[in-house]
């Protein structure tokens, strides 16, 4: 998860010439460092380098980069008047990240498969509402619990938007679609159920027509297992706070399962991390279906060579 980063040089000696949403858009440099890391790492499947956030642009919510503070949404989408102005009909625009996927997938041929990747709708709709990252989500609660209705609105105009913009992905020659839904933990499992649940799994049913898999992955989101097994999709992420077994049974070994070493154990000694990682894989059981993989994304500073030795481990083992 997030191959390509700040922990790589190659990586941030593009970052000094080029900002992020100038290297997500144009993708001869999008692909550059999807195809860098993935070759250096030697990894399995190539995730595109985008940003969760660029479908706010086409709907008309600009959003920049603040330095250390992430990404920054200038006027938060807070009133019914306001989600009513939000454009579904701009998705096309996005197509400088399939362009991407494209040159990935062509240089790849058969070797390595190509993952694209997009934001979950509730993960988006909470960017919208706080402006931002947020703490405890209140602005976001407010609406879903206040205004039901506007909450459903936000949510079926951005499920409409993500949905063209992978299913552009696949038909730009992605293997399998990512559904990235990183503040999902935040909720209960009754309001998951209810103001979350049915937006996912009519997103997972849209795609499933491109026939590729897709993956759903949240982070702290333990509790919330169950639920996100009735969205129907084919892989659940899993992250590092739940054993794989146990999640794994949570899901009644319905799906297909990703994760989920903490990405902090790459900053150990490599005893320790390789002792971590072959917890995991001894855990899965030997049982079809399992992605190695983290519990998040790789983090700034992470050393390298951990990384790459981590690949080569984790590959050698399955072998057998």
């Amino acid at each position: 998860m997030r191959q390509a980063g700040r922990y790589m040089a190659e990586y941030r000696a593009v970052r000094k010439q080029h900002s992020l949403l100038e290297i997500c858009k144009k993708p001869e440099l999008a692909a550059e460092v999807t195809i860098t890391a993935a070759e250096i790492l030697q990894v399995d499947a190539a995730i595109i380098f985008a940003d969760l956030l660029l479908p706010l642009e086409v709907m008309g919510l600009p959003f920049h980069f603040s330095t250390g503070e992430g990404p920054v949404i200038e006027k938060p989408v807070r009133t019914k008047q306001e989600i009513e102005r939000l454009r579904t009909d701009r998705a096309a625009e996005l197509g400088y990240v399939s362009e991407a996927v494209n040159l990935v997938a062509r240089h790849f041929a058969d070797r390595v498969p190509v993952i694209g990747f997009c934001g979950a709708p509730f993960t988006l709709a909470s960017y919208m509402i706080e402006g931002g990252g947020s703490r405890n989500y209140v602005h976001t609660k407010k609406m879903m619990y206040n205004a039901p209705a506007d909450w459903d609105l936000l949510m079926q105009k951005l499920v409409a938007v993500t949905t063209e913009y992978a299913a552009d992905q696949v038909r730009a020659g992605a293997d399998a679609i990512q559904i990235f839904d990183s503040w999902v933990g935040c909720l209960s499992v009754e309001d998951y159920l209810r103001y979350v649940l049915p937006q996912v799994s009519s997103m997972v049913k849209q795609l499933h027509k491109t026939g590729v898999p897709i993956i759903y992955f949240g982070t702290d989101s333990a509790t919330l297992l169950g639920a996100m097994k009735e969205t129907g999709a084919d892989v659940i992420g899993l992250d590092w706070r739940i054993p794989l077994d146990e999640g794994w049974q949570r899901l009644d070994h319905a799906c297909a399962v990703q994760g989920n070493l903490d990405p902090v154990l790459l900053f150990a000694e490599w005893k320790e991390l390789k002792s971590r990682a072959e917890a995991i894989l001894r855990s899965a059981g030997g049982r079809a279906g399992h992605i190695f993989n983290l519990g998040h994304g790789i983090l700034p500073e992470t050393p390298v060579e951990n990384v790459k030795h981590l690949a080569r481990f984790v590959q050698e083992y399955s072998a057998h």
